[in-house]
């Protein structure tokens, strides 16, 4: 393994170590949700036009749309496009409110650590007291890290889910 490679696990490692158990936490969770907006972005590109052009061929199939059955079942087709376009998003909303959550149950885990070593040494030894500290504030900025990267991309898919919802609405036509 190149030396670049095993500098920056080596970085990595001491940064997990020393951040505490809950940037683990922090990490799965920023993993997971950027599983979830990928899926959501590839979605989009790829599977959302089938699923578009599918709904309007079945529209445009119908000979009658203008008696309540017609309404009713572009209301069904309509209702079932949204429900896809909207797949996953309260789940990746949650995931970034949780982010700074976790963040912050690192600095009370880290705060934890600097009064126990404040009430052992009676805050005569500064350096342990510096670890703990750090060991609150790096989950901190983690966790709003996390959120933030978050936040832009799910702007983006919200506003698509959004305009996508409203097209397809568009195209379903009750005009014959």
């Amino acid at each position: 393994m190149p030396i670049y490679l095993m500098d920056a696990l080596d970085a990595i490692n001491n940064f997990f170590i020393s951040g505490g158990p809950v940037l683990y936490l922090i990490a799965v969770l920023t993993f997971v949700m950027w599983v979830l907006i990928l899926e959501r972005f590839l979605y989009f590109f790829v599977g959302y036009r089938v699923d578009a052009k599918n709904v309007i061929a079945t529209w445009e199939a119908r000979n009658e749309r203008t008696s309540w059955a017609a309404q009713a079942i572009r209301e069904k087709l309509i209702s079932e496009t949204r429900i896809k376009i909207d797949q996953h998003l309260p789940i990746i909303k949650t995931m970034i409110a949780i982010c700074p959550l976790f963040g912050l149950l690192g600095t009370v885990t880290g705060m934890i650590d600097v009064f126990t070593i404040l009430s052992i040494t009676g805050g005569g030894d500064a350096k342990s007291m510096a670890g703990g500290v750090s060991r609150a504030t790096i989950p901190t900025m983690a966790g709003m890290v996390a959120a933030l990267s978050g936040v832009f991309a799910n702007i983006y898919i919200t506003q698509k889910a959004s305009r996508e919802s409203s097209l397809i609405e568009e195209h379903l036509t009750m005009d014959h």
